[in-house]
């Protein structure tokens, strides 16, 4: 039964990863990465992603949909809680004090400065349209018209 749950596990993995980056996400796997990614200038939105259910059935079809929106981030991140330990830690080392470490979450930077945070409070138990519409306030508030 074990190994059954592993290989279960892993494809729970590879599809969470092969969801959010079909998406258009950039996946950040090192502390560098992470480090390179949010020192770029403009604005990101990190998705810190999950394998637990409000991920897959909140906060990655969100992810997905808030960007097709007239404002949106100029670069799209992602680090994975629980599997890429290193990078999810850098990240929220970055986010700062008033961040909770949370997964799924999202932050906005611009110009590597944390300018909005929605926390797995405000993706658990919400459906996935008004994660969006959450997303895209912050997104009209802080990013520039494509």
């Amino acid at each position: 039964m074990n190994m059954d749950y592993d290989l279960f596990m892993e494809e729970i993995k590879r599809t969470a990863r092969a969801e959010i980056e079909g998406a258009g996400y950039e996946q950040l796997r090192t502390p560098e990465e992470v480090e390179e990614a949010f020192a770029r200038p403009g604005t990101t939105l990190v998705m810190v992603n999950s394998v637990c259910g409000c991920a897959g059935g909140i906060a990655r079809p969100a992810a997905a949909n808030a960007i097709h929106y007239d404002k949106r981030p100029d670069h799209l991140v992602t680090v994975f809680a629980g599997q890429d330990k290193e990078a999810t830690a850098a990240a929220r080392h970055f986010f700062g004090d008033n961040h909770i470490p949370s997964s799924p979450a999202f932050v906005l930077l611009k110009d590597g400065k944390v300018v909005a945070d929605i926390g797995r409070h405000e993706i658990e138990g919400h459906d996935p349209m008004s994660v969006i519409t959450n997303l895209q306030a912050n997104f009209e508030e802080y990013c520039d018209e494509v």
